[in-house]
Parts: structure tokens; C-alpha cells; sequence
């Protein structure tokens, strides 16, 4: 959600900046464009960033003889950042 909210926020500022040749009394848009380009950059990286972090995952195989048997036993754990995952 947020990389998209930052695409739209740097679109819109886009548009204001370069496209829009309207004069106002009240509000300078060149200025508003570029600050709402700037804002959409940063959400768009905060929300790569933590894509990035929610996708991590570790996997951990141990391989361990059983003293009894005297076979090889693998264990494999896995650990996901995800809500939800196993």
C-alpha cells in the first residue's frame, strides 16, 4: 500500500509541478508539486524498505546421530517475519 500511495504522491506532484500552468493568489503549485514529489519518494522507499524486512525468512538444517539407532537425523526449523506463516 504504501509503495503505491508513493507512486501517486510523486505523480500528482509531477503533474502540479510540470503540467499545470495555472496562477493562484494563494498557494504557489510549482512549490506544492515539488514537496508532494519529494513526500512521494519517501513513502515509496519506506515502503520498499519494509517490504524487504517482512519478507525475511531463516531456515536452519541440523544434522545430529541418534546415540540409539546410530543413523543420521536432519531437522529442518523455519522461521518467517510474516504474520501468519508456519
Amino acid at each position: 500500500m504504501s509503495i503505491g500511495t508513493g507512486v501517486v504522491l510523486f505523480v500528482i506532484g509531477a503533474i502540479l509541478a510540470f503540467a499545470v500552468n495555472v496562477e493562484v493568489e494563494w498557494a504557489n503549485l510549482d512549490l506544492i508539486g515539488y514537496i508532494l514529489m519529494g513526500a512521494g519518494a519517501v513513502v515509496f522507499i519506506i515502503g520498499l524498505i519494509m517490504l524487504a524486512k517482512r519478507r525475511r525468512t531463516d531456515v536452519v538444517t541440523r544434522t545430529e546421530t541418534d546415540p540409539v539407532a546410530g543413523e543420521q537425523v536432519s531437522r529442518r526449523s523455519m522461521r518467517s517475519d510474516e504474520p501468519g506463516a508456519f
